[in-house]
């Protein structure tokens, strides 16, 4: 019987402990920052599967006590799994952050060219360590990040920024896409 062979036991049988451990580990982790932003339903229906898998997968190891290559296995699709889950978190990239802009240079055409590609922007004179600065807020889509620091940098590429996740907003200005 296949169960019973050598390349079952030593081969196949890690290799699927080790793919349900990283399916399921990938899920914990998008599920975690899932509900970190608030999207508990979503995380709900993916902790079901969670289990659901981690359950079979240890079934399977309480099964072959005596079978190292299992726990090793098991133990790689934890580590597999926990990166996995961070590369599909970054790919979704759910969510709005706040970046936060502070500068010498002058912020004008900084300003007007975010808000001609639809982003809000609030700005303020401020006092720094060295002196007056210019500070710019905006809260974007996390999917524009990139883009928006792109933005940022050809404007003032020596420019101090810091970039913070939001929990919720209310009536923000968004660019239309």
């Amino acid at each position: 019987m296949l169960i019973d062979a050598p390349l079952f036991k030593w081969g196949i049988l890690p290799f699927l402990i080790f793919l349900a451990r990283a399916c399921d580990v990938s899920m914990s982790t998008v599920r975690i920052i899932l509900l970190s932003k608030g999207k508990r339903y979503i995380a709900s229906l993916i902790g079901f599967f969670e289990v659901l898998i981690w359950l079979l997968a240890i079934r399977q190891i309480s099964l072959n006590l005596t079978n190292v290559v299992c726990y090793v296995a098991y133990a790689g699709g934890f580590s597999i799994g926990t990166f996995v889950g961070m590369l599909i978190e970054d790919r979704l990239a759910i969510g709005t952050q706040v970046i936060r802009v502070i500068t010498k240079k002058e912020v004008a055409e900084l300003i007007n060219y975010l808000k001609a590609e639809g982003y809000g922007v609030t700005s303020m004179e401020a006092q720094g360590s060295t002196g007056k600065v210019h500070m710019i807020f905006t809260i974007i889509k996390r999917s524009d990040l990139m883009k928006v620091l792109n933005i940022i940098k050809r404007f003032n590429p020596k420019a101090f920024y810091t970039i913070e996740d939001v929990r919720s907003v209310s009536e923000g200005i968004f660019p239309n896409e």
